[in-house]
């Protein structure tokens, strides 16, 4: 069985995958929980991956999707980074954990940042530069000019780091099906577009993924959608089916963009009860959606109309929740916040496990009782 974990972190991003054969994956991480405040609802992240870890004192692999602090926050305190000394040493008297191979965007290499950057985001900037100077320990995604360009300005010759580069359309190397029951399929981002960008757009150049596990002859695939807008995801369709590779965009998990946000489905102004996705984003959704799909919101509860708080310019969205919940999934249960599972009293990190018989939502125990929240799809791929 593989299991697959959303840690409760309000409107911030940490996925865990941990394989039947014991690899591990971790895409993002952001430690945001305030230790002093006792109303914070938002995990303990590291004591939670700690516990999971044991004795384990690594990541096969370590994906930051892109650099926007609510996807990295806590990073150097937690994990060992091979070249900043200043992040190898314990902390709290903890090893820090190894990030075997490190996943970043191409933009994560060759981005600007700039004074308002914290120093998080340069290190792991840093990190991911350095192995991709060395040529090992990590994978970037797509090769955009720009990519090359930082190759020419900075002496490594890219013609001897192309096994390190995956670009939008193809399996990344470092697992497949017959060896770990799973396989990765990049989405985004399209080398293209990040060319036509007089900068990077770290939404926009962030990774998208399609996840295809097997269990006892049975395929589910997961699709993590980063915070990619609705543009990314016009594109990912588009191309995809001109490609003839409809079924990369299958999906029964789904991981939301953006934490539920209505610009991920339309350019158009929010307003009414409901968001009208763009064509391509409703086709994405409501056709390649397979049956008792799960669709995933890693945010804050959804506000409701009542209480004036959908009108914010912050996801998570009414409108876009709506959406999902009325033209996506098949029952309301289906569609889960991290902070409102299993409930917004007591959120805890929402576990899917996937064996033969699709997906099931682990159940949540309490000291005194428990809250079964399970749902199941039985399908065979």
């Amino acid at each position: 069985m593989h299991t697959v974990t959303f840690h409760n972190l309000a409107n911030a991003d940490c996925t865990r995958i941990n394989l039947e054969n014991g690899r591990k994956i971790l895409f993002d991480y952001a430690d945001m929980r305030d230790p002093d405040d006792a109303s914070d609802l938002r995990c303990d992240l590291p004591q939670k991956l700690r516990e999971d870890l044991g004795d384990r004192d690594y990541y096969d692999v370590v994906a930051f999707s892109h650099l926007d602090r609510d996807h990295y926050a806590g990073a150097t305190d937690f994990f060992y980074f091979e070249h900043i000394a200043a992040y190898q040493g314990e902390v709290a008297g903890q090893k820090r954990v190894e990030m075997r191979v490190l996943w970043v965007p191409a933009a994560v290499i060759t981005e600007k940042l700039g004074t308002s950057d914290d120093a998080e985001a340069k290190a792991i900037q840093k990190e991911a530069r350095e192995r991709f100077k060395v040529g090992d320990g990590v994978r970037v995604f797509s090769c955009p000019g720009r990519l090359e360009d930082w190759c020419e300005a900075n002496g490594v010759d890219i013609e001897k780091r192309r096994h390190l580069i995956t670009d939008a359309g193809q399996l990344v190397p470092e697992f497949t099906l017959e060896d770990d029951s799973v396989e990765f399929f990049v989405h985004s981002p399209f080398a293209v577009r990040q060319d036509e960008h007089t900068v990077e757009d770290r939404n926009c150049d962030a990774i998208v993924m399609q996840a295809t596990f097997t269990s006892d002859g049975a395929l589910t695939k997961l699709i993590l959608a980063s915070d990619v807008t609705h543009g990314e995801l016009t594109d990912i369709v588009r191309v995809t089916e001109a490609k003839g590779r409809e079924e990369r965009l299958e999906w029964d998990i789904f991981k939301l963009p953006h934490h539920c946000s209505h610009h991920s489905l339309s350019a158009k102004p929010r307003e009414g009860d409901k968001s009208e996705p763009e064509p391509m984003v409703a086709r994405l959704f409501e056709h390649y959606g397979q049956d008792d799909c799960v669709v995933v919101s890693t945010s804050d509860p959804i506000p409701e109309a009542s209480n004036g708080d959908d009108k914010g310019a912050n996801p998570p969205h009414r409108q876009a929740a709506n959406y999902y919940r009325e033209d996506v999934v098949t029952c309301d249960d289906d569609f889960k916040v991290t902070m409102e599972h299993p409930d917004t009293d007591e959120p805890a990190p929402l576990v899917i496990q996937i064996d033969g018989c699709g997906t099931t939502v682990k159940k949540v125990r309490r000291a005194a009782a428990f809250v079964a929240t399970t749902s199941t799809a039985p399908r065979a791929g």
